[in-house]
């Protein structure tokens, strides 16, 4: 249970409660091709998205809530993720474990994942089972129990899990101190799984008025991915989910505003146990749905042409030119809700101290924009992201999260379609704009990873 990572497609939008149909129409194929999704809403409120595949008589069923970490409350960092554990606790009809129990009975598969702007709960079976996947859901979509003697020991498996993936790893611990520097008051700079001593203070309350705040029909998104038809959809849907009584409306998101970056800022973490040292860099840049004018297309483009494998421009540039680094790259989170992150890394050759990669990595990011941007590069990288999407497409439940994701965080179908076209229309001069608009110090964090003995060292430097 833990957060996804894909690349969904981004795209500018409206509330995905304004996007979604209201009948069961197909939308069409894209050119692209790629399969032709109904959506409907049903009458307490639930959206359902159907994305038939007939190649196989299995289903992906999944129930996105438009809720993640991002939406704890102030104190109550981690609810969210624990919550999403709690769920799988039984409910007044079905006890502890008789979920689980009746997936693996039937040979499917089953997981669930917190992260920023969603958390989502999923099983694939045999087509003949969807029905009871829908009646288990909608169950436990109002019906969960709780009690202390359930939630203490949970509580217990969450702070090992944090153990075990940030407290004993220092490139986790890395990658949180740069987040909180990246994000000073956005939420985002929270770590999903939560800080240590506020999960400590997690209780059945804080469980149970987030659970009812959030999950409620008019609060989520049923996908269905697979053997099945719009119509067979409706009806079985109708038939679980539909008798969940709404709440009334949809519960507001209400977050803080990132507040325009001032200065570059700089820290350390230093650990016996680090092997590799590393260099990370951290832009605070538009999102999917902050973005204007297609800058999350020309980011995401950007940042495949700068550092998307080892045909890019800073691994051709760090490692097979000047040998400086044994590798390096770049990447975006493009799908969120608010303003999000622009990364670039590099892993320093042997003998090469990280402050003097760190020049080379700003000397390349300097003449990025004129040697990077050539027609060859832009269109290879265009290629390879189009071709990605269009592999996903082969996969039914990456089709279920990639449609699940982005109506979640307020995209629409249209715009899931549409982003391969987008993609490709992006030009050269698009790409130099949002290099030379978005990475600049003013709006950087940099991180160090060394090997070392005591605290972590961190400091923060005016931008030049």
């Amino acid at each position: 249970m833990s957060p996804v990572r894909m690349r969904p497609a981004p795209g500018l939008a409206s509330p995905v409660s304004a996007t979604l149909r209201t009948d069961a129409a197909p939308f069409g194929r894209a050119e692209a091709g790629g399969p032709e999704v109904a959506s409907f809403v049903l009458d307490n409120g639930l959206d359902v998205v159907v994305v038939p595949d007939h190649r196989a008589p299995v289903v992906t069923h999944m129930v996105w809530y438009r809720n993640g970490s991002a939406d704890d409350p102030l104190g109550q960092s981690g609810i969210a993720h624990f919550l999403e554990h709690l769920m799988f606790k039984g409910t007044e009809t079905h006890p502890v474990g008789a979920f689980s129990k009746a997936v693996s009975s039937l040979g499917g598969q089953e997981n669930a994942f917190t992260s920023f702007d969603y958390t989502a709960y999923f099983q694939r079976v045999a087509r003949e089972n969807l029905k009871t996947m829908m009646s288990f859901e909608a169950d436990r979509m109002t019906g969960l129990i709780l009690d202390d003697a359930v939630v203490a020991p949970e509580r217990d498996v969450v702070l090992e899990e944090r153990r075990m993936r940030v407290e004993t790893d220092p490139s986790a611990q890395l990658s949180e101190a740069m987040a909180a520097s990246l994000f000073v008051h956005h939420p985002y700079g929270i770590p999903i799984i939560g800080w240590m001593h506020e999960i400590e203070d997690l209780n059945r309350t804080h469980a149970l008025d987030y659970y009812r705040r959030f999950y409620t029909p008019e609060n989520a998104i049923l996908v269905v991915a697979g053997d099945v038809t719009a119509d067979e959809v409706r009806r079985l849907a109708d038939d679980t989910y539909g008798v969940v009584t709404p709440r009334g409306a949809r519960p507001q998101r209400v977050r803080p505003r990132e507040p325009e970056p001032r200065a570059a800022r700089r820290l350390s973490v230093a650990d016996p146990k680090v092997e590799q040292p590393t260099l990370q860099r951290l832009y605070l840049t538009p999102s999917c749905m902050t973005a204007r004018d297609g800058e999350s297309h020309a980011l995401e483009l950007f940042a495949e042409v700068l550092g998307g494998g080892p045909t890019s421009y800073l691994y051709r540039s760090l490692v097979l030119d000047q040998g400086v680094a044994v590798n390096a790259g770049a990447w975006y989170m493009g799908s969120a809700i608010d303003d999000t992150r622009f990364s670039v890394y590099a892993v320093p050759a042997e003998g090469v101290s990280l402050e003097k990669l760190e020049e080379a990595l700003d000397r390349a990011l300097a003449r990025a924009p004129s040697e990077a941007l050539t027609a060859t590069a832009i269109e290879r990288a265009k290629t390879r992201l189009v071709a990605e999407t269009v592999y996903s497409s082969d996969s039914q439940s990456s089709l279920a999260r990639i449609f699940g994701s982005a109506l979640a965080i307020g995209e629409s179908i249209e715009e899931v379609r549409r982003w391969p076209s987008e993609i490709e229309a992006v030009q050269a001069s698009r790409l130099a704009a949002v290099a030379e608009r978005y990475l600049v110090p003013a709006r950087s964090v940099t991180g160090y990873l060394v090997k070392g003995e005591g605290a972590s060292k961190a400091s923060s430097a005016a931008a030049a």
